[in-house]
């Protein structure tokens, strides 16, 4: 009796033994716990400037149908920024305070045509030039106004606070009452139109741009030698070196890759250096 239940006892304990070698030749290793990936961090947002440009001066900047503010300068502007890595957010602000929103730091920078001057270096900073620019004399047809000097007892219109106010009071005198002064120069050109001034002077690119709109109104352009070739530029407020750098460098990469070409010639129909003097323009 005792001998089977050993036998008995051997067997199922052989069966035990089996059985746990089986278990642990099937059980499969855990895989270690895979480490959490970092989440990448955000990008930086881009930087947006407040540009201020006096959009009643087409080609240049304008209002299209939609109140959108659009132009030459406009895209010229954004395009840089695109090449600089910063974003623009334009804002309509009339000339006659267009400066002093600047300097006030209601305004980033400023694109609207301004004429870099010495006098106007002293209380700003300029890009390097991005468009060169003259002087034109708008007349009716049947107009003997021939040359400049012929304006000096006349009456003549012009945009406040521009380059071709401060050529009209030079040959005229700073007290003189035949001068007549708008807040813009299609403001003018329409008292042209209407008889109520003998001439305009203004930026050459927008009268031609006016007169080729409104033939209508017959007139005629008079271009003369005395006026100084002009250039224009983006203003920074003075000593805001670091946007002036990117400003600057945005611009050489549009005109090192053809952009800025194929904006100029969109609007002047032309290449810059194959384009007629009287499609430029300036304050």
């Amino acid at each position: 009796m005792s001998s089977i239940t050993t036998r008995r006892f051997l067997q199922v304990a052989a069966v035990s033994v089996a059985s746990l070698v089986l278990a642990a030749c099937g059980k499969k290793e855990e895989a270690p716990a895979a480490a959490p990936v970092a989440a990448a961090p955000a990008p930086a947002p881009m930087k947006v400037y407040t540009v201020g440009t006096d959009a009643a001066y087409a080609p240049f900047e304008s209002q299209n149908e939609k109140a959108e503010i659009v132009g030459f300068d406009i895209e010229v502007v954004q395009a840089i920024a695109a090449k600089a890595g910063f974003e623009v957010k334009f804002v309509n602000t009339p000339w006659e305070g267009i400066f002093n929103a600047l300097a006030q730091g209601d305004r980033d920078l400023l694109v609207s045509a301004v004429t870099i001057t010495d006098e106007r270096k002293q209380s700003m900073d300029f890009s390097d030039p991005y468009f060169d620019a003259a002087q034109l004399i708008a007349v009716k047809d049947g107009s003997k106004i021939a040359r400049f000097a012929d304006l000096k007892k006349l009456k003549v219109g012009v945009q406040t606070g521009t380059t071709g106010d401060e050529a009209v009071t030079k040959l005229q005198g700073k007290n003189s009452k035949d001068i007549k002064r708008f807040e813009s120069t299609p403001l003018a050109l329409k008292e042209l139109e209407s008889g109520g001034v003998d001439a305009v002077v203004a930026d050459n690119g927008v009268v031609v741009h006016y007169v080729a709109n409104n033939p209508g109104g017959k007139f005629k352009t008079v271009s003369d030698k005395e006026f100084v070739p002009e250039q224009y530029g983006i203003v920074v407020k003075k000593g805001n070196a670091e946007l002036l750098a990117q400003l600057n460098k945005g611009l050489a990469a549009i005109k090192a890759d053809g952009s800025y070409d194929k904006i100029y010639a969109k609007y002047f129909g032309a290449a810059p250096g194959a384009a007629a003097p009287a499609t430029a323009a300036s304050k």
